[in-house]
């Protein structure tokens, strides 16, 4: 029941109906009844799992208002149970995939709250980017979801007063496979691209930039933000990079941005900066995987001073993210 203050704390700490709908999601339950598929037998064996704890499963779900069972055993999509149909969403859901390593590190937030430090690599036996290194397949769906598949395509325009006159070469900063890139490049035929993120990450990006038709405008040489940045280009991309890191990793990221760009370029950096409170649930996610943070503006604004940058501007993009513009600060 509600508390005087209206949380019902029985229904916030439901286990249940969280891992019932990453197991019906995983199993691409939803998928299979909107290809004809209802009865329940036939939905475990086209699924390849037991009839009775699917049943079960399902029946619960029908009593959270997703799915309806129409008939005994039979069921159907319903508003709700049709969301399970968005690739985007399944992809976040995923027990096999990525989704699989958001569920389960939850578990290590107890320790996290012990020592104040990340404990991924109490639930899966390694540091988060050490695990992705040792399964590439749950790496190769991390950067799906961190992708258009999982966030959509991006929105290229990334500078806050579109003056571009100045941008001959963009260097995409932990950049993946290249998607924001190549809409940056499709957009504005004028620049070139470099893709810096780890070898196994970009030797994906060729496709990406085949098909937006702007191959020849851009490189892909493999290695870590945390060593020197290829120097001098006008604009370098910080796009859902900070925020998977504690302060002193995202100001040595941020310093190797300061290094690089040119006295009169710029750092734009999209996403794991909010204008106030950051975010309840993603911070703590970062927290729980990687020991990271969203970052209010004024947080950030001093991590890129210890960094050798200062913010211009701050605003959001038509899509809503939330952008911050930095130049490098003066000296003397």
């Amino acid at each position: 029941m509600p508390d005087s203050h209206g949380a019902d704390l029985f229904a916030l700490t439901d286990l249940c109906t969280p891992w019932c709908l990453r197991v019906v999601a995983t199993l691409r339950i939803a998928e299979h009844i909107a290809d004809g598929t209802t009865d329940v037998d036939k939905l475990a064996a086209a699924a390849g799992c037991d009839q009775d704890v699917l049943h079960r499963v399902l029946g619960h779900l029908v009593s959270r208002g997703v799915f309806a069972e129409p008939a005994p055993g039979q069921f159907a999509l319903n508003e709700a149970a049709r969301g399970l149909l968005d690739p985007a969403l399944v992809l976040g859901l995923d027990l096999d995939g990525f989704g699989g390593r958001m569920a389960h590190a939850w578990g290590s937030l107890l320790t996290a709250a012990r020592t104040g430090r990340p404990a991924y690599d109490t639930v899966f036996g390694r540091p988060f980017w050490a695990d992705l290194d040792a399964h590439p397949d749950i790496a190769a769906s991390f950067d799906a979801l961190m992708g258009p598949a999982g966030h959509g395509e991006p929105d290229p325009e990334v500078l806050l007063d579109g003056d571009w006159d100045a941008v001959r070469t963009v260097v995409d900063v932990g950049g993946g496979t290249g998607t924001l890139l190549a809409g940056v490049l499709r957009a504005r035929p004028a620049t070139t691209g470099i893709l810096i993120d780890l070898p196994r990450t970009v030797a994906r990006a060729a496709g990406t930039f085949d098909s937006a038709g702007v191959a020849g405008r851009a490189t892909t040489p493999g290695g870590s933000f945390f060593d020197p940045l290829p120097a001098g280009a006008d604009l370098y991309l910080l796009k859902s990079v900070l925020a998977d890191w504690p302060d002193a990793e995202a100001a040595a990221i941020l310093r190797r941005c300061a290094e690089a760009v040119s006295r009169t370029g710029r750092v734009v950096v999209l996403g794991g900066v909010t204008p106030g409170a950051a975010a309840g649930e993603s911070d703590l996610l970062m927290m729980v995987l990687l020991g990271g943070r969203q970052r209010t503006l004024a947080e950030f604004a001093e991590l890129a001073a210890r960094a050798g940058l200062a913010v211009t501007a701050s605003g959001r993009q038509p899509s809503g993210r939330y952008v911050v513009e930095c130049r490098p600060a003066p000296t003397g």
